[in-house]
């Protein structure tokens, strides 16, 4: 088995991942997946462009960020890229505090985010902006990940985040409001996606295959209703605090027919433009960015069709 050294951000979008994991998809391509979750995108990106990772699924806005030397940290990249849209093209979901049930509630509160000027940061504020707020009206802090946001949300530390399923679900649970989806303020938007940096690919062309082919196969297996009933077990055994109903929600959301898991791993080439242009609009340093294709190698998924018919 080739070793591969992958580190992902929790949540639902790795329900591919535990299948592969699980089912043996991963050993059927001959590579064996540690997995490590990470405490935020800084920690992600700073040790996957030194190395200690192989392969990232993180929002392909970091990937354009350290690329172009705009990252939080202060690294540039070398050339990161993508190679695997790796979650639905559902939008992240704006959750707040059980008191804060409009925008104007938010004004003079503090929100948290992974990182101040990478990732769903500049989401958050075009949706705020949206929202009829100003940039002096609210705060934003960097809190790290999606589970210390989560939790920080919970312990009333801050007044809304963005989340992705289940989060948003396991937080209405508990109280808290589902404020607004960023579908209503930006028409598509492309998320995560499997990066890596193209040398370490150049030289481990093989495992990134086997990598990609066992994620697409993943995402076939959970699209498939005979599959359902042990999809969820699966979900509850990776996810804190969900049972069968989280897992569901969860499903209807990832899985959606139209929305869901693109099943041949291509990338939502409108959603990269609307990455490219927040950042263009928000990002310092001001610098020239490029188009999707700059930032997206499909070669691989291109490889993979044939052979899912």
């Amino acid at each position: 088995m080739a070793p591969i050294k992958l580190i992902v951000f929790p949540g639902g979008f790795n329900w591919p991942v535990w299948v592969a994991e699980e089912k043996g998809l991963f050993a059927a391509r001959d590579i064996e997946v540690t997995v490590t979750p990470t405490p935020g995108s800084v920690y992600q990106l700073t040790h996957l462009i030194d190395g200690t990772f192989d392969i990232a699924i993180t929002l392909i806005d970091n990937v354009i960020a350290y690329r172009s030397g705009q990252g939080e940290a202060p690294v540039t990249g070398p050339d990161l890229c993508g190679y695997l849209a790796a979650d639905s093209r559902a939008f992240p979901i704006l959750v707040t505090a059980p008191d804060v049930k409009s925008y104007a509630d938010l004004r003079g509160r503090t929100l948290s985010v992974d990182a101040m000027t990478t990732g769903y940061a500049f989401v958050l504020r075009a949706m705020l902006e949206k929202g009829g707020l100003k940039e002096d009206d609210y705060t934003l802090e960097r809190v790290g990940g999606v589970q210390q946001r989560y939790q920080a949300l919970l312990e009333g530390k801050h007044a809304g985040s963005l989340f992705m399923s289940p989060f948003e679900t396991l937080l209405k649970t508990r109280g808290c409001n589902v404020l607004d989806t960023a579908i209503r303020v930006l028409d598509s938007y492309q998320g995560h996606v499997a990066a890596a940096r193209r040398d370490w690919v150049s030289t481990h062309r093989d495992r990134m295959a086997g990598f990609v082919r066992a994620f697409t196969d993943a995402v076939a297996w959970l699209y498939d209703p005979a599959h359902r009933d042990e999809a969820f077990s699966i979900f509850c055994r990776h996810t804190p605090d969900a049972d069968r109903s989280a897992a569901a929600s969860a499903y209807a959301i990832l899985f959606d027919a139209k929305t869901g898991f693109p099943r041949d791993g291509m990338i939502d080439v409108e959603g990269a433009k609307k990455v490219i242009e927040l950042r263009a609009r928000y990002g310092k340093p001001p610098v020239a960015l490029g188009q999707p294709s700059d930032y997206f190698d499909r070669s691989f998924i291109d490889a993979v069709r044939p052979s899912q018919g």
